[in-house]
């Protein structure tokens, strides 16, 4: 028997479709805290972080899509 699993938004409880939708991800300076973690779905992700800053991306640049040879 298949299984379907269907993501809920923690903050309205509104159903997230496939390929839409946000994790939240709150990490404390103090570390004993731990982290927090809240599923969103875009429209709420928008409203909530309209004023936060874009975090640069992580790690190393894709290599260049040209075919020159080495």
């Amino acid at each position: 028997m298949a299984r379907k699993t269907v993501l809920v938004s923690d903050l309205s409880g509104a159903i997230i479709e496939d390929g839409k939708g946000a994790t939240a991800r709150v990490v404390y300076a103090d570390q004993r805290k731990g982290v927090r973690e809240m599923h969103l779905t875009d429209a709420e992700a928008d409203r909530i972080f309209e004023k936060a800053r874009r975090a640069a991306r992580r790690g190393r640049r894709p290599k260049a899509a040209t075919g020159e040879a080495a």
